[in-house]
Formats: structure tokens, C-alpha cells, sequence
């Protein structure tokens, strides 16, 4: 197979595709810095190495049934497998799905992954229903989760509401205990300060699993795959993104169970709607001295005495 000029470029800048199984997550590269008040300096102290995230087109194949095309890092792709058919509302159950294939793929002007997943009868009956029923076109997204939908009721939407398992409390101490260990724990974000994280943090703020990826929606789906195929219950701890929380990621959330997410950035207004629709505890713009809860303040052990007060403009507690 002859090489496109993608491929070249990639290979180029030393993005390596399969080593026994393994595929490359960042690549260092080589930059000249640009100093915006002209200071001058000799080539050589001009010249920074600086590792970035590998970013790979994997195409997702239920069958022989092309799905959707996502934008990823090329790590943890059967937990991938895993969390996105499951938030996609393929599965509800990692036994669902019999088995799952990654193999290199090329188009014709670009090298991939292809992550072919074998479902269950029913849940591959779902899947051809919906590619049958609806015109969707997924290809290039980096995670988003609504590229391509054309009516407004297609938006994602997870059918159940939470009830009891959203009750479960959550401490301040231990969300906090949760923040102070994520940035060691982000290996890759660590070299190359570029991609999402998300973790499943105990009750008591251990952090259990993390997932990275140059997509939020990605890390994600990473993370409940991981969660899914290892048999975690949702009640036993909270969910912590380090991006901003957009009402997908509540989605998403809510679709694997969890009762609590802590979002490091800010949420959108849907997010909210959404948190309060599932009745979610939903906490953002999460620093190590301080959180804002959008909703479920009476869950959330300490919060009378950690957050009275007058909130930040602009705020508010529902």
C-alpha cells in the first residue's frame, strides 16, 4: 500500500502506529519560539522541545456497520469501546458485548484505527435500527457528541432519572482530597499539558481509575468503560473531569450511574438543566480551596458551613 501524504507527514514527525499491540500517546517535536517584544536570541536558544498529545482518527465499527469516526488518543481503546456504546445507549451492560478488535486502517488520505466492537443480538439490532432510521455524520469529531444530529429532539438524552442512587452524600473533604491528587496523577497531560482527564475517586477521595484524552468526551467514555468492564458499582464513589462541563458530560455521566460530578471548569446552562433533571449533585469550577454546587447543596456533607456566604457573581445553588 503506497503512503498518502498524511501518513508521510505523520511518520515525519515520528508518529508511530502499532509496536507489539502499542501505540505511540505524544511525540516530542521540535519549535522555534517567537518573542512578541522582538527580543533576539541565537537559533539554537530559539529551539524548545516540546512533547504533544498523538492525535488518531479511530473509526468505530459495530459489525461490519461503520458507526461513527472520533478523534483520540490512541490508548485505552477497549475501555473506550465499552463507555462510548454504553453512553451511546448501544449496551447497558459490559456483557453485551462479545468482543472487541483494533486494527490499523487507511483511507485514502489518512492512517487509522478501526475499533471494531462484536454486540450481543439485541444491542446489534439497535444499532442497525438507528443507522437505518437516521442520517448521521460523526466523521472528525473529537468527542463531541452531537455532530451531525438534524433535529432538535436528537439531542442525547439518558431515559433514566437517578432517584435513590443520587442520595448517595459526598464529602467536601474528600472531593477536595480528589483535586490535590489529579494533577500528579495525569501522566500524559504532565508531558504535554494538552489533553482531559477523568477520574472515579472512592467515597473518601482516592482516586480509583483515570483515563486521559485528547477529547473530554473521550476521557470520559474511557473512564466508564473501564469502570463497566471492571465491575465497579456507580454508588461507591463520584466522577471528577478536569474540563468544562457541558451537558453531554452530565449525560454521560448519568448513563453509567454516577450520583456526583465534579467538574474542574465551568458548566454550561444545559448541564445544569440536565443535573437537575437527573437530580445529579453537581458541583464546578472546582479549585483546591473552593467548589460551586449547582445542585444537590444537601448532599454534600459540610457544604452549610463551607460555602455560606455570598457566592461569586453571577452563581447560584439550585
Amino acid at each position: 500500500m503506497s503512503r498518502n501524504g498524511s501518513t508521510a507527514v505523520a511518520e515525519s514527525l515520528g508518529v508511530s502506529h502499532a509496536t507489539d499491540g502499542h501505540f505511540a500517546v505524544s511525540v516530542q517535536l521540535t519549535a522555534r519560539i517567537a518573542w512578541f517584544d522582538g527580543s533576539e536570541a541565537s537559533d539554537a536558544a530559539l529551539r524548545i522541545a516540546r512533547d504533544v498529545p498523538v492525535e488518531t482518527a479511530v473509526n468505530v465499527v459495530y459489525g461490519e456497520t461503520p458507526y461513527a469516526v472520533m478523534m483520540t488518543t490512541p490508548d485505552d481503546l477497549t475501555d473506550f469501546a465499552y463507555g462510548f456504546s454504553l453512553t451511546e445507549g448501544l449496551i447497558t451492560a459490559a456483557a453485551e458485548i462479545r468482543h472487541v478488535e483494533l486494527r490499523e486502517a487507511m483511507g485514502q488520505q489518512t492512517r487509522g484505527l478501526e475499533l471494531v466492537v462484536s454486540l450481543a443480538p439485541h444491542a446489534a439490532a439497535e444499532v442497525a435500527a438507528r443507522t437505518a432510521n437516521r442520517a448521521r455524520n460523526t466523521a472528525g469529531r473529537t468527542g463531541c457528541g452531537i455532530c451531525g444530529i438534524d433535529q432538535l429532539d436528537a439531542l442525547p438524552h439518558t431515559a433514566v432519572r437517578l432517584h435513590e442512587r443520587s442520595q448517595v452524600p459526598v464529602s467536601l473533604p474528600s472531593i477536595r482530597r480528589a483535586l490535590q491528587s489529579m494533577e500528579h496523577a495525569q501522566s500524559l497531560n504532565q508531558r504535554t499539558h494538552a489533553v482531559h482527564a477523568a477520574a472515579w475517586c472512592s467515597a473518601q477521595g482516592n482516586i480509583i481509575v483515570l483515563r486521559e484524552d485528547v477529547g473530554r468526551h473521550n476521557a470520559l467514555d474511557k473512564l466508564i468503560g473501564a469502570l463497566l468492564r471492571a465491575g465497579h458499582e456507580p454508588s461507591d464513589g463520584f466522577l471528577v473531569i478536569t474540563s468544562r462541563c457541558s451537558f453531554e458530560m452530565v449525560e454521560k455521566a448519568a448513563a453509567y450511574g454516577a450520583a456526583t460530578l465534579v467538574a474542574v471548569s465551568a458548566p454550561t446552562s444545559l448541564a445544569v438543566e440536565r443535573a437537575i433533571l437527573h437530580d445529579m449533585t453537581l458541583l464546578a469550577i472546582a479549585r483546591r480551596d473552593s467548589a460551586l454546587i449547582f445542585h444537590g447543596a444537601e448532599r454534600v456533607q459540610d457544604a452549610d458551613q463551607r460555602v455560606s456566604g455570598t457566592p461569586p457573581a453571577g452563581s447560584r445553588s439550585v
